[in-house]
């Protein structure tokens, strides 16, 4: 990995505008949101009732928002969020959430009303990028007044339900591009120096130090390991920084860093990560151990209401 100066700014100097505008000019299409997102969701439309929660304009393109939910949504049922795609790059965040909604989610008719976003930065998702148009990251911007326009809609989608919601999945992915591009992006654009980190090869989950409910993380990982390995903790027994506390399981404070795992009252909250540049998973895999993740925790959330 280089260690040469980003090459966008100066180094120890936060960005300003011209520094986005210039990291801007570098962000090329890429792939199809309409191609590979709306497609499939107009397929879905038969079945789930198809909400357009918000439109994002980003000249000269325009990109609207949908979440798809239960057609026999009742008052009386617990709510199952599912969300992907808050990191556009993040693949099997996307296609696995729809992926559920379309191989798994009649399994839960008439036990949950679910409400899956399958792409909540889609002009991210087209560049393979990490951040939105205005090289913000969704996901530390669930907060209020968000600074990006991909949470605060999404926020104000949850909002009727926050108290509602049972158990909330949001898909993620750790790549080998967040230590090759994103998090020396990030150093730069804040003026602070890059420091390296460790890129664990495998599948982990994130829960809420301040609800960490460690049984419904170790079922989702006992889930998952069926279907691809557990990522191990690095030489200090942490996994991106963070302390293990059970095979695949470290923790974060979601509220207090505005993480999109954060934005409801759920009792059940889990963040997958993937790994998907691991030689020992296929791109079907990691979608396959996203829906199996998302599986585990609703059952779970079943049986433990």
């Amino acid at each position: 990995m280089s260690t040469a100066p980003y090459p966008i700014g100066s180094p120890g100097s936060p960005w300003g505008e011209a520094e986005v505008t210039a990291w801007r000019s570098h962000q090329t299409r890429k792939r199809s949101y309409a191609a590979d997102v709306l497609s499939a969701i107009e397929r879905l439309r038969a079945r789930f009732d198809v909400v357009q929660y918000g439109l994002l304009d980003y000249p000269p393109d325009t990109y609207p928002l949908f979440a798809l939910a239960s057609r026999d949504w009742r008052d009386g049922l617990p709510v199952a969020l599912v969300t992907g795609g808050v990191h556009g790059y993040e693949t099997s965040g996307v296609h696995g959430a729809l992926q559920f909604v379309e191989r798994h989610a009649a399994d839960y008719v008439g036990r949950f009303n679910l409400l899956v976003v399958p792409c909540v930065s889609p002009w991210a998702y087209e560049r393979i990028h990490r951040w939105n148009m205005n090289a913000i990251d969704p996901n530390r911007s669930f907060r209020e007044p968000s600074p990006a326009e991909e949470s605060a809609a999404l926020m104000r989608l949850v909002a009727p339900l926050r108290d509602r919601v049972l158990v909330h999945v949001d898909l993620h992915e750790t790549t080998d591009s967040d230590e090759a591009e994103f998090r020396p992006a990030l150093a730069a654009r804040d003026g602070k120096p890059f420091e390296p980190g460790h890129t664990p090869d495998g599948f982990y989950v994130v829960g809420d130090t301040e609800n960490p409910r460690l049984d419904f993380q170790q079922a989702v990982i006992a889930a998952v390991a069926k279907v691809t390995h557990i990522a191990p903790p690095d030489a200090d027994g942490k996994i991106i920084g963070s302390p293990v506390v059970a095979p695949g399981v470290i923790h974060y404070a979601l509220r207090q860093l505005g993480l999109c795992a954060g934005i409801t009252l759920a009792r059940y909250v889990t963040t997958t990560e993937v790994y998907p540049d691991s030689p020992r998973a296929t791109p079907a895999q990691c979608c396959d151990a996203q829906v199996a993740a998302v599986t585990a925790a609703l059952d779970y959330a079943l049986a433990h209401p």
